[in-house]
């Protein structure tokens, strides 16, 4: 526990770190030897769903010298479909997709011929559940990643992105994680004026992402060949896969709180359930949470994630302070010193792959694991106190054994969760349910 805490606080130190590691690049640090021996950083797509085929076209959208050259899904369809959209997307950069018939790879292990193709840049976006796995394995190869967030779906599989992270360090090997607010001019300004005291001592924080929900499950159960299948094709609603959507989505606001932090919560409680998403084809995963984190010098956030059809709807985080008030997305109020970010605003999910081409290119220090791991873990942690109902400690949590991964990956594996005869999921039961 030393050492995870240890890595922590290490962390703590590196929020300018997209800053710095950019100015270094563009004061012309030497630059690395790549694959083929020249300057094009070739990059592998491994996932190629709606995020996987949008983060690859963010890099390639950058005005670097890079290509695609390999991508690889468990779906061979959805292998196929991706370079035609990636290319079809980037209009006169459409060039930078140069992926050859023998590089287009399908089946649970196609991240390993992706990783081992010849790339140096391999970017991790399947369900998140595969995160953790598909990085280790990505820096033992010697590989720079960018990971998509939430990097994974228990404690295990966090605990195995802290490991894969300080071996990446050890070897210079260069991270980025999709937790783009990192990344937008409008956070980085406002927060930087809330670490400055403009809005006095933070208080209290609250985050919201409440809406009506994603995707309706596509996959209809006489449809599919197994039970792999059937939940794979419908990962978001499976822990193992998702870990809940206030993992895979919420952590974007509990992110923004802990940035403005500068910490991790301590413990948390929380509320929970399926009051309208009930019918088995939604798995097993909740449609509203509820979650106050407690810091160590005893603030709090008050977290909401709900996804609920014709109910209030806010994407949003709120900083209260002894002096004023603050949307960290832009603006401040403050009496006599409200503020408004009115300056350009270039799209963050490009900027942060241009930040880590930079770095890379640079041959600077980079590495935003550690962080998104232990959002993640924030995140997971919420929903350790939704599902039991009880008090959850940060540590307890972090030093979970329960493993949500199935213990091999084919198609007739033993799953870790099973519908009944009926085909429902056994859902989790505040007071009953064991998370740690």
């Amino acid at each position: 526990m030393d050492q995870l805490n240890g890595s922590r606080r290490e962390f703590l130190a590196t929020t300018g770190m997209v800053a710095g590691a950019a100015l270094a690049a563009q004061a012309g640090l030497a630059t690395s030897a790549y694959a083929q021996g020249d300057d094009v950083i070739r990059i592998g797509l491994v996932g190629s769903g709606g995020r996987g085929t949008g983060a690859a076209r963010d890099a390639l959208s950058t005005d670097h010298n890079v290509k695609l050259v390999a991508v690889g899904d468990v779906f061979e369809d959805r292998a196929n479909r991706a370079v035609g959209s990636i290319k079809g997307g980037l209009g006169d950069k459409g060039s930078k997709v140069d992926v050859a018939p023998d590089k287009v790879f399908f089946g649970f292990d196609a991240f390993k011929k992706v990783i081992d193709s010849g790339v140096d840049l391999v970017i991790l976006a399947t369900p998140p559940g595969f995160r953790p796995q598909q990085f280790e394995y990505a820096i033992n190869a010697g590989k720079h990643v960018f990971m998509e967030k939430p990097v994974a779906t228990d404690a295990p599989g966090v605990r195995q992105v802290l490991a894969a992270s300080k071996l990446a360090k050890e070897k210079n090997l260069k991270v980025g994680c999709g937790l783009q607010r990192h990344h937008d001019i409008g956070y980085i300004e406002t927060i930087n004026r809330i670490k400055d005291g403009q809005i006095g001592d933070v208080i209290a924080m609250r985050a919201y992402w409440n809406n009506a929900g994603v995707w309706e499950p596509p996959l209809k159960r006489e449809n599919a060949k197994s039970e792999m299948e059937y939940q794979m094709r419908n990962w978001y609603y499976y822990n193992w896969l998702c870990g809940d959507h206030i993992v895979e989505q919420h952590i974007h606001n509990l992110d923004v709180c802990n940035w403005v932090k500068g910490d991790y919560p301590v413990r948390a409680n929380g509320m929970g359930g399926r009051q309208v998403r009930v019918d088995k084809r939604y798995g097993e995963i909740y449609d509203h949470h509820c979650v106050e984190f407690e810091y160590k010098d005893g603030s709090r956030t008050y977290s909401q994630c709900r996804h609920i059809p014709n109910t209030w709807n806010q994407v949003s985080e709120f900083v209260h302070g002894s002096k004023g008030t603050s949307n960290p997305s832009g603006s401040i109020t403050a009496a006599g010193n409200d503020w408004r970010y009115r300056g350009p605003r270039p799209n963050p999910y490009v900027v942060e792959h241009d930040d880590l081409l930079k770095a890379i290119k640079g041959g600077v220090a980079y590495n935003e694991a550690d962080n998104g791991a232990y959002s993640t873990m924030t995140s997971i942690l919420g929903r350790m106190a939704t599902y039991s109902g009880k008090v959850i400690e940060w540590n307890d949590a972090l030093n979970s054994q329960i493993s949500l991964f199935p213990k091999e990956l084919t198609w007739d594996a033993d799953m870790p969760v099973k519908p009944d005869s009926e085909g429902n999921y056994p859902i989790a039961t505040p007071g009953v349910t064991k998370v740690v």
